[in-house]
């Protein structure tokens, strides 16, 4: 019983209720890499038992984000963020990430990763605040330690099969374990996962995300001698995705009837019953403008530009429902582990050697609407290498420690390219360029024909027909470091603990973006490169660095065991995110124009383009001060932690004002707040556990934000506005959790089993240029399981319903690309939260 109680409860491990009183059982975590009891670990960390992620349903680390409060994840249009106490890092794929993930030891440091499934889990740790000593490389904002469950003396299993009909979802786990020998076990664990997934595409006709994941991993334990033990683990597995849960939330011009064309208002256009003489709008509804409207009617025809999309496209309000021309990432992940341990005179040292990688191919409508008006390939291939030496002292003795070195190499390579798959940009811009008078292209030969070339101007769009801008990056880090951690035994009940990490690192990288065309060939210099600096503020480059940083991350620990049920820490502690090299950026950093175009005057069009290339080490001074309480004679806990974060130097990615962004140093900022978590054993058979968070966070200096739609910039440089004294994206002044759990036996061979969750959030932004036209409501949302199984807990069937309030949320948005920029519409997008489900769950161990 003890067992089966533990598992509902995400704030503990093993947590639960003793068979006989009311009493709290021990949680055991690993997060200063010995096993310490959750209540002598001075460290802000909510800790989730792996059999309760299984039994909830929490297939992923954003799943994980509902239990854990001042944690987000979201994946984005083009990446993946991950927040703690508001910090995280940008959409970037030169970027690692500010909040570290740590499996088994090894350091899966790319965003990518953050997307793979969970199998298999022993437990998952989030430790708030710098980690920049034990756990090491970039956890600046914070660390996710994930460790996989282990091969078990005894032979045993467990198969477990969900299935969700609105989504047609369907998992099955399998679990196999036990000995081979006297010396050697095993591990076998095996998932497999389909769902049909919730938005309607109304164009394609089909629901999306569709997903398809399996992964397979053995682990093999090894008692080599009787003080010499061995892990090893092979894993494997894919994540494909096809579609995904965003759509077009806002549309500010889409109802405007303010002009007429030909007698006809803008929504009489849009309706090609009612005016069909001019070719319909459908994919570009609401994004045209009066004055682009007008320039189109002046194609040789005498006809609007018709794109011929489905009349979905017309939706455009947040309601599960997308218009895309399609979208897919197919994910390929691996990994290997070897752990050695040798104990000697109590000493532990450990040796963890790891191989991991992952490859995938996505393809992006990044236009995030049913106009083919432009898509985004992306290629990614990465691979690492690490080894680790620690040594632990034995605890109890009047100084212990613990100490290390790592040693790391890694290889990144990337690619991206945009691509038009249909004449419609290219059309805009002849519109754009009539307008401007030709600053978009050269000038045109034709002077005096008709059509776009009635002024003589107003052919740039023709250089962009067929275009791709193939770009690759390439990467490669070298890491060495070493860390000390020393606790001083100064009394019975008061102790000191030093702690200190130097950290080597070396980087190579390049980044070459070239103008093509579909059959692989370079476009030569020309009204191409003026026709692209002008509307994507794109220029040809090949750029290529090296950086070198030599960091020192120091660390100071107080505890002071009040009494038996009081214990209370404050902890300062400096952290660093190291530098690097911007995979995505348009243009290069130097100031020089664009090419000249040998079919224009000389001079004429030539663009200054600022993009970015190298960018800095982000660092961080951070102060906290808790405690840790056990009440009620054992029969509850509390815990709450007071933490001031100073960051300096922030690596932020910040938008160009066309398609692409720049990453830089240009911020400073606080990050401040308090955290609370508790459980309490209500009576033998009933559990209440939670967590509340409250969070202030403000940018201290900060003058290269992204300016939201409509807005008039207020930095000289004409593009990016001031966000000093301003929040961040996902910080809410308060979120937190609420959770209930009962179990009884039924008779003496059945067991009941119940619990809900409430979570909650005050608003927040779910975007990055924190628009508040996007802003997300505060909510609360509720899941539920209710479960009959044996007294023996050999089978069990369950219900599981989630989000039971059916709360429509959006998780991340942003300004719809291009939209402003080519259009002149105020449109955005966001992704989607998961609608009210139910789910079957049964399960059998043996």
């Amino acid at each position: 019983m003890k067992k089966r109680i533990s598992a509902l409860l995400p704030l503990s491990l093993v947590g639960g209720l003793t068979h006989a009183a009311p009493v709290l059982e021990e949680v055991v975590v690993t997060a200063q890499l010995r096993e310490q009891s959750l209540q002598d670990v001075p460290v802000s960390v909510s800790a989730i038992g792996g059999e309760k992620m299984m039994e909830a349903g929490l297939a992923k680390i954003e799943d994980l984000q509902a239990y854990v409060p001042n944690f987000t994840m979201s994946e984005s249009g083009i990446g993946t963020d991950i927040y703690i106490r508001g910090i995280g890092s940008g959409e970037n794929q030169g970027f690692e990430q500010s909040v570290g993930m740590y499996v088994d030891g090894i350091y899966f440091g790319r965003a990518q990763l953050a997307r793979a499934p969970f199998l298999d889990l022993s437990r998952v740790e989030v430790l708030r605040g710098p980690q920049n000593i034990l756990l090491g490389k970039n956890s600046i904002a914070g660390a996710i330690n994930i460790k996989t469950a282990d091969p078990t003396e005894d032979f045993e299993g467990n198969v477990q099969v969900t299935y969700e009909p609105d989504q047609n979802e369907r998992i099955v786990d399998l679990v196999v374990s036990g000995p081979i020998s006297d010396r050697w076990s095993y591990r076998f664990a095996a998932r497999k996962r389909e769902l049909d997934g919730f938005m309607e595409n109304l164009v394609l006709d089909r629901d999306e995300a569709q997903r398809d994941e399996e992964t397979f991993r053995l682990k093999l334990g090894w008692d080599v001698t009787d003080n010499v033990t061995a892990m090893f683990k092979v894993e494997a597995g894919s994540f494909d995705v096809v579609g995904r849960n965003s759509e077009i939330i806002t549309n500010y011009e889409s109802n405007s009837d303010v002009f007429l064309f030909q007698g006809r208002t803008y929504g009489e256009i849009m309706d090609r019953t009612v005016f069909p003489d001019v070719g319909g709008l459908g994919g570009l509804v609401g994004l045209l403008p009066a004055p682009i409207l007008n320039i189109l009617q002046l194609q040789p025809n005498g006809s609007l530009v018709d794109i011929d999309s489905d009349e979905g496209v017309l939706n455009n309000k947040a309601d599960r429902k997308r218009h895309s021309n399609g979208d897919f990432s197919y994910n390929d992940t691996y990994n290997f582990t070897a752990n050695l341990d040798w104990y000697r005179d109590d000493h532990q040292f450990t040796s963890i050697t790891g191989i991991m990688g992952y490859e995938y191919d996505e393809d992006c409508d990044c236009d995030f609407t049913g106009a083919p008006l432009f898509q985004v390939e992306f290629q990614e291939e990465y691979k690492q290498f690490s080894q680790e030496f620690r040594w632990i002292s034995p605890a109890g003795e009047t100084f212990e420690f613990i100490g290390g070195a790592y040693f790391q190499y890694s290889e990144l390579d990337f690619f991206d390219s945009l691509y038009l798959p249909s004449d419609i940009i290219p059309q805009l811009v002849n519109a754009a360029d009539l307008l401007e008078g030709g600053a978009r292209g050269d000038l045109d030969p034709l002077a005096g024909a008709t059509g776009f070339e009635l002024l003589g101007v107003g052919d740039a769009g023709n250089a962009l027909r067929g275009i791709r801008t193939p770009r690759n990056f390439y990467s490669e880090s070298s890491i060495a470091s070493t860390f000390l951690q020393t606790t001083w035994n100064m009394a019975d009940t008061f102790r000191m603990t030093l702690g200190g990490r130097l950290t080597w690192e070396n980087k190579e990288a390049s980044r070459k973006l070239e103008f093509g065309l579909d059959d692989g060939s370079i476009q030569p210099i020309g009204e191409v490169d003026t026709a692209a600096a002008v509307s994507f503020a794109a220029e040809r480059h090949d750029l290529k660095g090296e950086r070198e940083e030599l960091q020192f991350a120091p660390s100071i620990n107080f505890q002071w065991d009040a009494t038996d049920e009081l214990m209370a820490y404050f902890t300062a502690s400096k952290g660093f995110k190291s530098g690097g090299f911007d995979a995505r950026s348009n243009s290069s950093p130097s100031a020089d124009p664009t090419p000249i175009n040998p079919n224009a005057p000389t001079g004429t069009n030539q663009q200054v383009l600022i993009g970015s290339f190298e960018f800095e080490e982000e660092e961080a001074l951070s102060y906290e001060l808790g405690f840790k309480s056990t009440l009620l004679d054992g029969a509850a806990e509390l815990n709450v932690a007071l933490f001031r974060t100073e960051f300096d130097n922030l690596q932020v990615s910040v938008f160009d004002g066309t398609l692409g962004f720049n990453v830089g140093n240009a911020a400073s900022a606080i990050s401040q707040g308090i955290e609370l978590d508790g459980r309490m054993a209500l009576t033998e058979n009933l559990m209440l556990a939670g967590g509340l968070a409250f969070l202030d966070f403000e940018f201290q200096d900060h003058q290269f934000g992204t300016c939201i739609q409509d807005q008039v910039p207020d930095n000289p440089n004409g593009i990016n506005c001031d966000y000093s004294g301003k929040t961040n994206q996902y910080v809410a002044d308060y979120s937190g959790n609420l959770l209930l759990s009962y179990e009884r036996p039924l008779w003496d061979f059945l067991m009941f089993r119940a619990n809900v969750d409430a979570i909650f959030t005050d608003e927040y932004h779910p975007s990055p240029n924190m628009d508040n036209r996007i802003k997300q409501e505060a909510y609360i949302t509720y899941n539920g399981r209710l479960a009959i199984s044996s007294i023996e807990g050999d089978w069990e069937l369950a219900l599981l319903g989630k989000n039971l309030s059916d709360e429509l949320i959006v998780v991340y948005g942003v300004d719809a690309p291009t939209a402003k920029t080519i259009t002149g519409a105020t449109t955005h997008h966001g992704l989607i939260n998961n609608p009210r489900t139910f789910a079957l769950q049964a399960s059998y161990r043996w």
